[in-house]
Order: C-alpha cells, then sequence, then structure tokens
C-alpha cells in the first residue's frame, strides 16, 4: 500500500514537471502554466514614443488580483510611478509622468503573476525598451497675438502649433481662458494644427484677458509641450462722444454752425455717414455733408440754420471705432440757434482804415504798370525809402517805366523825403491801430470759429459768422468762396488763421474769388493771418475784406499782366506788402 502511494505521487511531479507548473504540497495540477505572449513595447524597441502605455500580454485569462503595481514594474533611472490595468488577458502600465527622453526603460511582470486557477508565472518576464529625441509641440502663432489691443468682444481665440496634436489633448484643461480670477466659459474645437476657443459670451469691455495653453497638450505621438504657453489681450473699449460742439443745450448758436462730435478714439470713417450722423429740425431732417478725420466727425449743414429754432444732432450706435465696436447707445443732443442775427459786430479799425496798404515797418512794394489804391492810402513806419513803385498827388516813391503805382489818397512813411516827421506819426498811429484790430479779431476775442472743409474754403457757400482753421491755415483753391449775407447789411464775417492764407493755385486759370451775395459788404469781411497771406500768386480774381497778416501779404508775381483785385484792405504788421498789377478798392 504504501508502494503504491508513491508510485502515485511521483507520477503527480512528473505531469508538474511536464507541464512546467508548480504544485502547492502536492495537490491537484490544474490547467497549464501562463506566459507573456507580447509586449508593447516590444523586447529592445527604439524611440519609443514618451506618452507609450506599456502592456504585457498573456496566453490566457489572468487573476486581476495578482496585476498589480507590485507584479507589474517599469524602472528607467530609478522606478517610475504609474497605474496597473488589467483586462482581457493584457496587462497595462500608464506612467504618472510621461516618459524621459533617451532613457532606457526596464518593465518586469513577476511571478507574483496568476492565472484563474491559481498557475503561477514561471519566472520573471522582463523587457526593456528606449526612448528618442522627440520635437515637442510648441504654439507658433496666436489670435490676438500677445499683448493685442482693441480686441473685438466676440473674438475667437485660436493658436496654431508646429505639428498636428492629438485632439484629446485639447480641451479645458489645457486650452484655459480667464478674465483675472475668473474662468471664461467657451467651446473648444481642433482642425488643422490650430486649437479654437470660442466664447460662451462675449468678452467684457476694456478687460485684460489670460491664455493659458498648458503642457497637458501633446501631438499625434502623445509628446507634450515642454512648458505651459501663456498670452494676454485686452479688449477694446466702447467708443464715446467726449464732446460736441455745439455743446448740448447751447443758445445763440450761429446760423453757419458746422456741428461736430468728439469721439474717445479712432472710428471706422465708413460708419460715419448721413445714415449714423443726422441733424434735424423736429421731424424734418436737414441736409448736410458729413465728414470725419482724426477723432472728430463734422456735419455741415447745406444750406443756413434757421433763427432761434432748437435742433437736434443724433451719432447713432451704427458708428464704429476702427475694431468694430459700436457705440453703446445713440448719442444725442439739441441746441437752439441765435434769436437775433442782425445784432451789428463791429471792427474798430481806428485810423487804419484809411489805408488800402500798410506795410509794418518793412515797406511796400509795386511791380507792374497797372497797380491803383483806390479811395485810400498807403503807408508804413520804415523810411520812405522802402515804398518803391509809387505815387500820391504829392510826390513820387521811386517809380521806374515798368514799376507804377497810383494811390489816389496819401503815402505816409518816415524821413526822409518825402517822408515827413507828421507823415511818420501818422504811420505809428495807422499801425498802433491796426495791431488793435487784429487782436479784436483773434480766436481770443471771438472765439468759437468753426472748420467748415478742413480748411479748404474753395467752393463753400458761408453764412455769417466766425470760422477758425483747426489745422492753422486757409486756402482757396477748389473753387471761388460765396459769402451770404442773406439780406443783412451788417452781415459780418471773420476768419482766423494762426498761420497762412493762400487764395489761388499756379496756372493761367488759377485765380479764384470772393464773391459776395444776398447784400453782404467787403467792409465787414475781415482776415486774421498768424503769418504771411499770399492772394493769387498766378494773377487774376478777386479777393474779398480786410487783411491783417502778421508777417506779410503779398498778391501776384511779377511777370503777370492780370489784373489782381482786392476789395478791401491788405495790412502787415510787420512785413512788407507786395503788389503786382493790382487794384485795392479801400471800402
Amino acid at each position: 500500500m504504501k508502494a503504491k502511494i508513491l508510485l502515485f505521487t511521483f507520477a503527480i511531479l512528473c505531469i508538474a514537471l511536464i507541464s512546467g507548473c508548480e504544485k502547492d504540497d502536492f495537490e491537484e495540477v490544474v490547467g497549464v502554466c501562463p506566459i507573456v505572449e507580447s509586449t508593447t513595447p516590444l523586447g529592445n524597441a527604439l524611440d519609443v514614443p514618451l506618452g507609450q502605455i506599456i502592456t504585457a500580454t498573456f496566453n490566457e485569462e489572468m487573476d486581476p488580483s495578482s496585476i498589480t503595481s507590485t507584479s507589474f514594474t517599469v524602472v528607467g533611472v530609478a522606478p517610475i510611478a504609474g497605474t496597473v490595468t488589467y483586462s482581457d488577458k493584457t496587462a497595462s502600465f500608464t506612467p504618472t509622468l510621461p516618459l524621459e527622453e533617451n532613457t532606457t526603460y526596464t518593465a518586469r511582470i513577476t511571478t507574483k503573476a496568476k492565472d484563474l486557477m491559481g498557475n503561477v508565472l514561471q519566472a520573471d518576464y522582463v523587457w526593456a525598451f528606449s526612448t528618442g529625441t522627440f520635437l515637442r509641440p510648441v504654439v507658433i502663432t496666436t489670435d490676438p497675438i500677445n499683448n493685442a489691443i482693441a480686441v473685438k468682444f466676440d473674438k475667437t481665440i485660436s493658436a496654431t502649433f508646429n505639428m498636428v496634436m492629438n485632439p484629446l489633448t485639447l480641451n479645458s484643461t489645457t486650452f484655459k481662458v480667464s478674465q483675472g480670477a475668473n474662468a471664461v466659459a467657451g467651446v473648444i474645437t481642433y482642425s488643422g494644427s490650430t486649437v479654437s476657443f470660442v466664447p460662451t459670451n462675449p468678452l467684457a469691455a476694456n478687460k485684460v484677458y489670460t491664455v493659458t495653453i498648458t503642457n497637458g497638450a501633446k501631438n499625434s505621438l502623445n509628446t507634450a509641450m515642454a512648458v505651459d504657453y501663456i498670452w494676454v489681450f485686452t479688449t477694446d473699449a466702447i467708443p464715446t462722444v467726449t464732446a460736441t460742439d455745439p455743446v448740448n443745450n447751447a443758445i445763440d448758436v450761429a446760423l453757419n454752425q458746422t456741428v461736430t462730435a468728439n469721439f474717445s478714439t479712432i472710428m471706422d470713417a465708413s460708419t460715419i455717414n448721413a445714415t449714423t450722423f443726422t441733424l434735424k429740425q423736429g421731424l424734418t431732417t436737414i441736409p448736410g455733408t458729413v465728414s470725419y478725420t482724426g477723432t472728430t466727425a463734422s456735419f455741415n449743414p447745406t444750406n443756413s440754420l434757421i433763427i432761434g429754432t432748437v435742433y437736434t444732432a443724433t451719432i447713432t450706435n451704427g458708428a464704429k471705432n476702427v475694431a468694430g465696436t459700436q457705440l453703446d447707445s445713440n448719442y444725442v443732443w439739441n441746441f437752439t440757434t441765435i434769436l437775433d442775427p442782425a445784432a451789428v459786430v463791429i471792427i474798430d479799425l481806428g485810423t487804419a482804415s484809411v489805408f488800402g496798404a500798410f506795410g509794418g515797418n518793412a515797406g511796400i512794394t509795386n511791380q507792374g504798370l497797372n497797380t491803383v489804391i483806390n479811395n485810400g492810402s498807403i503807408g508804413t513806419t520804415a523810411a520812405s525809402t522802402l515804398i518803391t513803385g509809387f505815387h500820391d498827388g504829392v510826390a513820387i516813391y521811386t517809380e521806374t517805366p515798368l514799376n507804377v503805382g497810383n494811390v489816389t489818397g496819401d503815402i505816409f512813411a518816415a524821413p526822409p523825403a518825402p517822408g515827413t516827421a507828421t507823415s511818420f506819426a501818422i504811420a505809428q498811429q495807422g499801425l498802433l491801430d491796426a495791431n488793435a484790430a487784429y487782436l479784436s479779431i483773434s480766436p481770443a476775442s471771438k472765439p468759437g470759429g468753426s472748420d467748415p472743409n478742413a480748411g479748404e474754403l474753395g467752393g463753400l457757400t458761408l453764412a455769417p459768422g466766425v470760422y477758425k482753421s483747426a489745422s492753422g491755415t486757409f486756402k482757396i483753391s477748389n473753387g471761388d468762396l460765396t459769402l451770404d449775407a442773406q439780406g443783412d447789411p451788417n452781415a459780418t464775417w471773420i476768419f482766423q488763421t494762426a498761420a497762412g492764407l493762400t487764395v489761388g493755385i499756379s496756372g493761367p486759370t488759377g485765380a479764384k474769388s470772393v464773391i459776395m451775395k444776398n447784400g453782404g459788404l467787403a467792409k465787414n469781411v475781415f482776415w486774421y493771418v498768424g503769418s504771411a497771406a499770399t492772394i493769387n500768386g498766378a494773377g487774376g480774381g478777386t479777393m474779398v475784406g480786410t487783411i491783417i497778416a502778421n508777417s506779410g501779404v503779398s498778391f501776384s508775381t511779377p511777370g503777370n499782366a492780370n489784373q489782381t483785385v482786392l476789395n478791401g484792405r491788405a495790412i502787415s504788421l510787420i512785413s512788407s506788402v507786395t503788389m503786382v498789377n493790382t487794384t485795392i478798392n479801400v471800402p
């Protein structure tokens, strides 16, 4: 009996040895031994991706409880952390962090792994693999760019990578938009190599936003970005109207008023038009021309406004800035025109009123045969030798056969003869009075002047009023200037320019004129010129008004035979007055 037991035991051992499986305390042997049939990566694999999940597939179903971080390990320079899972004969090791570049790793399945029947792996299964050097994804462009300003509120935020990315790694965790501490909700999409973020709600005005793409974003090989990519941008400010002329509820507004509105930022000129900038009297739309320059929109009524009438100006929210951001709401203001436009504006020229031309302390020059001063005198505080080409009823002042100028009044200058102490005193007083008149028509004394066409007066018809060049110069070059008195004999025009006044353009037909209409009088037109005035340098044309220039007045140029006419006065406070075949009719 004892021999039979030994024989049975020996048989069992033989079966165990043949199957390669162990048995516990010579208990019953069940099934075959588990083995590893395949791995990912393969043994000795090279250039393994840094995001590789390491797997081992068995020849049979294993006991999941035996597939753990104890029985499945991966070691590089040191053991690496990871999560071990088991499904359908396959054990998987997912590293907590991406693998390191240029590193050899050893994976091991130990004999603690066993199948469902309890049969264990007969020996540790070990294999090695190596990672390579991989091109990491980087952000190459963004929209908006870093530090962009005036970004639209409905902006789609995007980033373009240098390679194809894994779309699953581009999500709300790896692509984040925030305004301060507040996260911005949005929808993330990916196409080509560009990821886009569409905010759920419009962005807030004038705010700084921060965009972050974390290094959780990976390429198609699951290679992660080396570092987070962060950029910022600032949204646009909502444009506003900061000032108007006239101001809201203004009274006594001139009938020739150009209505203007200044904006807080540069606007899209195409959105400043007759639809977005209107002027109404009650329900009646006033016709006019809308223009835009700098940050200022202007409405120039086609016809003069009506006495004592309330007008309403409107800038609608169709007006947009250059970034496409519109006004938050319509901007509306009112004003009332002057009640008594017939109020007389008196400009006192004093003793300067007798002069058709006055050359400051520098003299007066004529270079033509047909120059005449009708109903007036000429003068300078300089010596009489600085008056050339003129004569009056008493004396000749350096006339030549080619330079003859007839003064129907008198000539006043300092000695030597024909200048006298008496004529010098008259000239001095005339210059003092001219200076006083100059100051009386200056912007300081007559503020509120408007610029109806950016310094170009040619082609306009202007009602009485004060006009001031915004740029510092006035010119009449695009046609004649018409001054409409609207039947008022006291209608007065004052034109103010901090620098020059130029009338006419070059060429034989370049002369331009000032035309008086509906009772307008030359004596009521005044030109305040901060530097010099040039009147029809090509010869010809008719200028109107008293020109008081700081630094000289010139009419035509030598060689021009066409007669140039001034119905008014040419007064220079410092420099000379020069004429070529010029007629001055003193009003």
